[in-house]
């Protein structure tokens, strides 16, 4: 592939055709319901997270003042006890529509890795069946080692770069 100096929409074009012309590309496949509800699913999960972690420092700020409402923090303790119930029916709900369990038992074996990750890999990867390399996963996952320089006199550390870091 040629690099270019300009980086434009018609360049990118260009290049994007000239990959198709030059490598043969699958057709694309759309995802099935259960693949659908599962990134849903996630995608709410995410959401009820960020929200118990708003609640949970809510909750702690109150503390720290000393005088809480009984009426707030009542509130705020309801509030973290539905999301701790919603969180924990998604996770059901994940773990019936992942049949896969000899995958999610191979990958919560690996030391770090949480049913949560396990199930979240198997999901986005289709039971491991879209990617053929570890490199495309990272790629699509949006973890990739990286060089970041400024300059030449200011050296960056190899780090992940994740893709809200670009």
């Amino acid at each position: 592939m040629a690099l270019s100096k300009i980086k434009t929409d018609k360049s990118d074009a260009k290049a994007i055709c000239h990959y198709a012309l030059s490598n043969e590309v699958p057709l694309y496949n759309a995802l099935n319901n259960v693949q659908a509800e599962c990134l849903q699913l996630f995608r709410l999960m995410d959401n009820y997270l960020k929200k118990r972690t708003a609640t949970k420092n809510k909750l702690h700020g109150e503390e720290v003042l000393g005088i809480p409402s009984r009426y707030v923090y009542r509130s705020l303790k309801r509030d973290l006890k539905h999301l701790d119930k919603e969180v924990r029916g998604i996770e059901v709900r994940l773990l019936d529509l992942v049949k896969q369990e000899q995958q999610l038992t191979l990958l919560t074996s690996i030391p770090g890795i949480g049913m949560k990750t396990a199930l979240f890999l198997v999901v986005i990867t289709d039971g491991f069946t879209k990617f053929e390399k570890a490199s495309q996963l990272c790629s699509y996952v949006g973890i990739t080692p990286t060089i970041r320089e400024s300059g030449s006199s200011v050296r960056g550390r190899s780090r992940i770069s994740l893709a809200s870091d670009e």
